[in-house]
């Protein structure tokens, strides 16, 4: 996900939010960041896994049919 902007761009960026939020601020929106970021992944996940149970029921079913 960061590999294009490498380490110089992520420290500008840190600076950046360090100015603009303030040290208080910064732990908070990085939890919170932090938190977003492990839902959206487990909600990628299930979708993930319901596809390819889908996908090996199906893959089953051709296979008994070409069976017959």
């Amino acid at each position: 996900m960061f590999s294009n902007i490498g380490i110089p761009g992520f420290i500008i960026i840190l600076i950046l939010a360090l100015m603009i939020f303030g040290p208080s601020k910064l732990p908070q929106i990085g939890r919170a960041v932090g938190t977003s970021l492990r839902e959206f992944k487990d909600a990628t996940k299930g979708i993930t896994d319901e596809i390819q149970a889908d996908f090996k029921e199906d893959v089953q079913a051709a296979k008994k049919d070409s069976l017959k």
